[in-house]
């Protein structure tokens, strides 16, 4: 199917996707394993919300055997500017997943449910 060409208004041919490949805007493909997945916990020193998403993050992840990082939101501005009002803040893959108080099954399902 030819699509219009925003900038001449005439048809442009598509070339076609291999099949199987992803679409642009598609959501990357499933891990095969949970250890596969990198958890980032984005905290501050002294905040006792981020002291409590940490327990759940090192529970769940050391049960996995996912890897997990911890950022300290005072020495990245990036992060500071992003996630200030949020700490502490969990991403998974990058993304975020959660953020004040983190739900045990919820990260679990996380890790898991992506898993062929």
């Amino acid at each position: 199917m030819a699509a219009m060409s925003p900038l001449f208004g005439r048809k442009t041919p598509r070339s076609p996707r291999p099949s199987g490949a992803p679409q642009a805007g598609s959501p990357p493909p499933p891990s095969a394993r949970p250890e596969d997945h990198l958890v980032t916990l984005v905290r501050k020193p002294g905040c006792h919300l981020c002291d409590d998403a940490q327990l759940v993050v090192e529970k769940v992840c050391g049960e996995l055997g996912v890897p997990w990082e911890q950022k300290d939101i005072t020495e990245d501005a990036r992060l500071h500017d992003q996630y200030w009002e949020q700490i502490p803040v969990v991403l998974v893959d990058g993304r975020q997943h959660t953020f004040w108080r983190v739900n045990e099954e919820r990260l679990r399902r996380a890790l898991t449910d992506r898993c062929a």
